[in-house]
């Protein structure tokens, strides 16, 4: 049974550099992802003042519940999210002066409705140039806790990072949240957070945090299930072809493994187990209509295969795909459009018609590693497809174009 090494979890590892630099005590991350977004975060830790000690396979976190070891800082965000948004949280916590700022496609995604929630609970919080956008500067002072409103609809990573924060407040915070998107990333934030020590108390869209700060831990860190979704999609869209993925099973946290579920309804042969997850092409792909609103970062791996479905394929609910390192539902069907087949897209939704991509396109990649990843799924039954940006899969996955190169063969 031939199994793919996939790299540690982004969305984990960079919950994970969180709670570590929170925590009272030194924090061991096994398998951490290493790559552009998670390098990004780990140096804006240090540049805070946290000790981050690195071997190849662990990372060594020197907690400091009080906040920033420096008084003042300037932190470059580069592309990734979680860094841009958990950073400047995890510093109103402290006592100073931080300027953040980050990559302009960073500078383009949204980070409004955390800032206001920041703001709310008295948080001195300035963006430098478009509100609800990086550049922004904390003047720390701590955070007193208490009661805050919150819109997570276009991004649940605005709740996470107040979860995160709710434990270094004084008081405690209650989080009441109006609407939320890929809630499967809270449940891993919950998941991590009792890890580290912390309850949360959960009332329908009410969540209750308390203080008293995180105890130190070591935290292995799983597979990424979204990296995971293109080696699964490869094994669907090749008859005999079986992959099998070790340290995400039926006890894994993300969400995002839910995708093998869409490719068993269209036809695939799935086993999960509690440790691992095998997917099998059976030849047979039919298209389907899916609701994709929890795991939307693996839409655009469903839409890669699409074209090899029997039916039409109509992804529903994926507005939040537009916020993304890239407006992604566009980018899909502009890619599916360049390789001739039929798409139609909606504010939050699109539906691709069967059709026989054509070889020897040029793949747009919007310098967004999650199309030139889905896409080279494509590439498996598509001959000649080239991308603009192969490299721009650092930001998860730097040896991908080698990984898949290497899959295994139909059995």
């Amino acid at each position: 049974m031939p199994a793919v090494d996939i790299p540690g979890s982004k969305s984990i590892t960079a919950r994970a550099l969180f709670l570590a630099a929170a925590a009272d005590g030194v924090t061991t991350l096994v398998r951490p992802l290493r790559s552009d977004d998670t390098e990004g975060f780990s140096e804006g830790l240090t540049r805070l003042g946290y000790r981050v000690g690195r071997t190849p396979d662990t990372w060594q976190i020197d907690g400091r519940p009080q906040g920033p070891a420096r008084a003042e800082a300037d932190v470059f965000c580069r592309d990734g999210a979680t860094t841009a948004r958990f950073l400047p949280t995890l510093a109103a916590a402290g006592h100073g002066t931080y300027r953040f700022d980050a990559s302009p496609q960073m500078r383009r995604r949204p980070l409004g409705p955390l800032t206001r929630a920041l703001r709310d609970l008295g948080v001195d919080l300035r963006h430098g140039e478009a509100e609800g956008h990086h550049p922004l500067t904390v003047h720390a002072a701590g955070v007193e806790g208490g009661e805050v409103s919150l819109d997570a609809g276009q991004s649940s990573q605005y709740l996470t990072a107040l979860l995160l924060l709710g434990p270094l407040t004084r008081t405690g915070l209650r989080i009441r949240v109006t609407d939320l998107v890929s809630a499967p990333y809270v449940e891993i934030t919950l998941a991590m957070m009792r890890a580290f020590g912390v309850d949360v108390v959960r009332d329908g869209t009410v969540y209750d945090v308390p203080p008293g700060g995180y105890r130190a831990t070591t935290y292995a860190v799983e597979p990424d299930a979204s990296t995971a979704s293109y080696f699964f999609a490869a094994a669907a869209v090749t008859p005999g072809r079986e992959i099998t993925v070790p340290g995400l099973g039926a006890d894994a946290l993300q969400g995002d493994l839910r995708f093998v579920e869409v490719l068993r309804r269209m036809g695939a042969e799935v086993t999960v187990a509690k440790d691992r997850t095998t997917v099998r092409g059976t030849g047979e792909l039919r298209g389907l209509t899916v609701n994709m609103r929890d795991i939307s970062d693996t839409m655009p791996t469903l839409a890669a295969i699409a074209p090899f479905a029997s039916g039409p394929v109509r992804i529903e609910d994926v507005a939040n795909a537009r916020v993304k390192e890239c407006d992604r539902l566009e980018a899909c069907a502009d890619n599916l459009r360049r390789l001739g087949v039929d798409v139609l897209t909606g504010p939050d939704r699109i539906e691709i018609r069967p059709g026989k991509p054509a070889p020897g396109v040029e793949i747009k990649s919007f310098g967004d590693h999650r199309i030139v990843m889905s896409f080279a799924v494509t590439a498996l039954r598509t001959p000649g497809l080239t991308y603009d940006d192969p490299g721009c899969v650092r930001k998860t996955f730097p040896g991908f174009h080698d990984a898949f190169a290497t899959l295994p063969t139909a059995g």
